[in-house]
């Protein structure tokens, strides 16, 4: 075979490898939105009052004959879907390993969500149960389907681009969650002009989250292929066996368990943070509704910077050092966060714009140092496990925040409660040799990570 002929392929190759990317990006682009207009912004206070229109006159729903109180219906639904969420990863994942069809398992969960987000547009008058259905679904459809997803990284891409590709990634979904949301809070707040009532006005924006998520997964279905695997033919356990299963091969890669519970403690962390930071400005600092949607915003848009820098970095220090700088930058954030003064919005505005330049690179570099620690061959089941690490097992962060509430009285304690996450993630992400780690699953060591 002919020099020139070599150089044909490896540019082919090249070329091939960098338009699957492209598509890849886009389930970003497309998925986002899910996350940040439905779960973020919109509908946790509009299924809470529909849930209220629904309730008896001491403040209960019954669903399923159980006394549920109306402000509650919508958490104990977000907790619902994650049981679910944590019985399927696991069993998709497998699966997806076993066939070697990862692709046509991405298309089934990313409509089936998009199918549910985009019927919220019904949920008017009392159907609170039709929206604890459709956000069960929606919800586990998505972390089913980012499983799948994050799966495509160690395939897509050679060790040396994951950091700069999962960096694009992440910067592409807060992209399109910056976008739509713009879109969604110029139909919100100026719904009278448009002539519609603002209950259908947020009814439009879930429904529309749900259009964006369909329409645009089309893209890296037309783009991502499926590859045959070490495990195909192999018939996957079933729910709870197969998570136990999973867990009994990750203990034969005792540094890549090790990287995972260290993501687990500092990611419980990070999602903390982002779940209670609107009560800490509402609650503690007294600010508005339209400040705190302002600020979710601005998390979204200096977070797509946030990200493809730190992806920057970690070409010149390795994504260990990046994410460990990054963990400090969260300390420091939430310890300015503690003396933030009440009623001044341009200091939550600084404290959103730190937490948006941190947040998409410690998310994204992450996920592509776990990716070179996954034995090939097995990536959609191990990601099932990361991604319950992400998902599902982001509680005891909230269930400190809340106890140190309830034993001060004070969300300034309870903020920065949240540092020792930090600190501890540090300590043992520092602990894990990152190279010998990559070894021992198989996977060629990077000249920098």
């Amino acid at each position: 075979m002919g020099t020139e002929t070599v150089r044909a392929q490896a540019t082919d190759e090249v070329t091939e490898r960098r338009r699957e990317q492209r598509g890849w990006y886009f389930y970003d682009w497309a998925c986002s939105v899910y996350s940040t207009s439905v779960l973020t912004v919109f509908l946790g206070p509009y299924l809470t009052s529909v849930a209220k229109h629904a309730a008896d006159a001491d403040g209960f729903v019954h669903p399923l004959g159980i006394p549920v109180r109306a402000g509650s219906f919508f958490a104990y639904t977000v907790s619902a879907s994650v049981i679910l969420s944590i019985f399927v990863m696991p069993m998709a994942g497998a699966a997806a390993d076993r066939t070697g069809r990862k692709k046509p398992l991405l298309a089934l969960s990313a409509y089936l969500g998009a199918t549910a987000t985009t019927g919220m547009f019904f949920l008017d008058g009392d159907r609170y149960l039709l929206g604890g259905l459709l956000l069960i679904v929606a919800n586990a459809s998505v972390a089913v389907s980012m499983v799948l997803y994050n799966s495509y990284l160690p395939q897509i891409a050679p060790p040396e681009e994951r950091d700069a590709v999962s960096s694009r990634g992440w910067a592409f979904g807060y992209a399109a969650g910056s976008l739509m949301l713009v879109v969604n809070l110029v139909l919100y707040s100026a719904h009278d002009s448009f002539g519609v009532s603002e209950s259908t006005a947020v009814r439009i924006c879930l429904a529309s989250a749900g259009v964006w998520w369909g329409a645009f997964t089309l893209v890296p279905l037309k783009r991502l292929r499926d590859r045959p695997t070490a495990a195909a033919g192999q018939a996957p356990g079933h729910g709870w066996r197969q998570l136990a299963a999973t867990v009994r091969d990750m203990r034969g890669k005792p540094l890549t368990l090790a990287f995972l519970f260290a993501y687990l403690v500092y990611n419980d962390g990070i999602q903390t943070v982002i779940s209670q930071a609107s009560v800490y400005g509402s609650e503690e600092l007294g600010l508005s509704q339209s400040t705190l949607i302002v600020a979710v915003l601005l998390v979204q848009v200096l977070a797509v910077g946030g990200a493809l820098g730190m992806g920057r970095l970690a070409r010149t220090y390795g994504a260990k050092r990046t994410i460990l700088g990054s963990l400090v930058a969260w300390t420091v954030t939430l310890g300015a966060g503690y003396f933030l003064p009440a009623g001044a919005p341009v200091w939550f505005f600084v404290l959103a714009a730190g937490i948006g330049l941190v947040l998409g690179g410690s998310q994204a570099l992450s996920r592509s140092l776990f990716s070179h620690l996954v034995p090939s061959g097995k990536e959609a089941e191990y990601f099932s496990a990361y991604e319950m690490s992400d998902r599902g097992m982001s509680w005891l962060g909230p269930l400190l925040f809340g106890l140190t509430y309830q034993l001060t009285g004070s969300y300034r304690d309870a903020i920065i409660s949240l540092v020792a996450f930090f600190v501890i993630g540090f300590v043992l992400l520092a602990r894990v040799p990152v190279r010998q780690a990559v070894h021992d699953a198989g996977n060629p060591v990077p000249d920098r990570i």
